[in-house]
């Protein structure tokens, strides 16, 4: 990581806190708030979920790539908070890494399903979160190893996961 980084990125599964961390530590530290999803939809004009059906998957990630690196790319600084499968493609990690202070939120498989068992806008868990979710952990278990620093939010509030993060990236500066 680069001696001065104005991004702090949190990556993650689902569920793990993402946008309410990133809301916080926005407001903490006077920044910006991206939701690169959110970033998505306002460029495209339509819902992930529409895109993922028109396009699938694949159209997806790489409409989600261009964001990602637009974002990075930008000068100001900023708080991101990523799609839980943004860190599949390698250009993305490279880009967050490269750019900022990555962060992986974690939570246990009951936390995330009651997270997010309500949610019918993710179309990765297809109405079915309680079978989708550990599959999907299965699948992305080692795919946010590559962050700065990992957090297990399942017993934190989310003031004490932005507390943590700002201390760890207090310490790399």
């Amino acid at each position: 990581m680069s001696a001065v980084t104005n991004k702090i990125v949190l990556v993650g599964f689902m569920g793990t806190g993402k946008s309410t961390v990133s809301r916080l530590l926005a407001d903490e530290l006077g920044w910006q708030r991206i939701d690169s999803d959110e970033e998505i939809v306002r460029r495209e004009g339509r819902t992930v979920a529409s895109i993922f059906e028109e396009h699938g998957e694949a159209g997806f990630r790489q409409i989600e790539s261009e964001v990602i690196a637009s974002i990075m790319n930008a000068p100001e600084p900023a708080v991101v908070a990523t799609g839980g499968g943004a860190p599949l493609a390698a250009a993305n990690r490279e880009a967050m890494l490269a750019g900022g202070y990555v962060v992986a939120l974690k939570a246990d498989a009951a936390h995330i399903i009651s997270r997010v068992k309500a949610d019918t806008a993710r179309p990765l868990l297809a109405g079915d979160a309680e079978s989708r979710v550990p599959l999907l952990l299965e699948q992305r278990k080692t795919l946010y190893d590559f962050a700065h620093h990992m957090i297990d939010t399942t017993e934190l509030t989310a003031e004490e996961v932005a507390a943590l993060i700002v201390k760890g990236w207090n310490e790399t500066r």
